[in-house]
């Protein structure tokens, strides 16, 4: 048994590394193909595919009547974006993560806002079906604001050799999708393998909760930003991580709310999270808006924020 769980583990992180890459070709041939930035594309295609595991818990959560569990979900999934992804893809970056793009500047800016906006509305205690309904709203205007102007989302690409055709556009498509699918079956095949070492070795099940399971949640999106920050597709990694943000702190607890009012009782479960997560977004927008892009100094700062978050949490259980 402790030979197949070695082998599923190394076998896991090959494929985990070949499919980010694939996912970062076939992204970017989308892109050329729509004329789109990598930005857009990774906001759409990325970061909505990473999401999908947000939606499923949320939806599952409000039908069972226990819809702060995917508050505590998404709470957890964007300090994970915010600080260790973010920190490990500029860390990785040969010149930090670069974020000069107006479009980058003006998304990153709603980002934290709607990234604290549930943490606000909820400060009564429940994020009604109202509020479910205006962050579906602010994520409609968001998509609205980036398609109003051509020059936030389209991108002239020279020296295509490849033919721009119909058929060009559903291969890679349907090599994103088959790419996607290997990723998050190889980042399962990690979590599933940890977990047992973890168990093996008698770690502690709330240990093993927090540094094993929380983070194999972000693996996929992890895996990709680690492998688009060496190749310099700075881009790519931002559409993928504020577009992941945005999309649950907006669609995904809309949606929640909008099934099952999301009410929280007792705030002493969710007051680190919520502290670490304002932490680490005013962190990360301070350090994009200063000098337009993360340094590795602010990246191992961003890391710090993970590793605090991490040990107060172990600490406090």
């Amino acid at each position: 048994m402790l030979w197949l769980h070695i082998l599923t583990f190394l076998l896991s992180c090959v494929v985990l590394a070949f499919s980010s890459r694939w996912l970062i070709n076939t992204l970017t041939k989308i892109a050329k193909f729509l004329g789109w930035k990598e930005f857009v594309v990774a906001f759409f295609l990325m970061a909505f595919a990473v999401s999908l595991p947000n939606f499923f818990v949320g939806i599952i959560s409000a039908l069972n009547k226990v819809s702060e569990l995917s508050f505590g979900d998404v709470i957890g999934g964007n300090i994970i974006d915010f600080s260790l992804v973010m920190g490990l893809a500029a860390l990785i970056s040969k010149m930090g993560l670069s974020a000069s793009s107006r479009t980058v500047q003006g998304s990153s800016l709603f980002t934290i806002g709607v990234a604290v906006l549930p943490l606000l509305m909820i400060s009564d205690g429940v994020l009604s079906r109202w509020d479910g309904i205006v962050l579906f709203i602010v994520f409609i205007s968001y998509i609205f604001w980036l398609f109003s102007k051509k020059d936030r989302f389209t991108k002239v690409y020279d020296g295509i050799a490849e033919p721009m055709t119909i058929s060009f556009f559903l291969k890679n498509l349907f090599l994103f999708i088959a790419s996607f699918v290997l990723l998050v079956l190889a980042a399962e095949g990690v979590v599933k393998s940890a977990v047992f070492f973890a168990n093996y070795l008698m770690f502690p099940m709330g240990l093993i909760g927090i540094l094993i399971v929380g983070l194999g949640d972000s693996l996929p999106e992890t895996f990709f930003s680690i492998q688009a920050a060496r190749k310099g597709q700075d881009w790519l990694v931002l559409g993928d991580l504020l577009g992941g943000i945005v999309i649950t702190a907006t669609l995904v607890l809309g949606i929640v709310a909008l099934i099952y009012p999301i009410r929280i009782t007792d705030f002493s479960a969710i007051i680190i999270g919520r502290a670490f997560l304002v932490f680490a977004a005013i962190s990360f927008i301070i350090f994009v808006r200063s000098d337009q892009k993360i340094t590795k100094k602010e990246a191992l700062f961003l890391l710090g924020i993970y590793i605090a978050f991490v040990l107060v949490e172990i600490l406090s259980k």
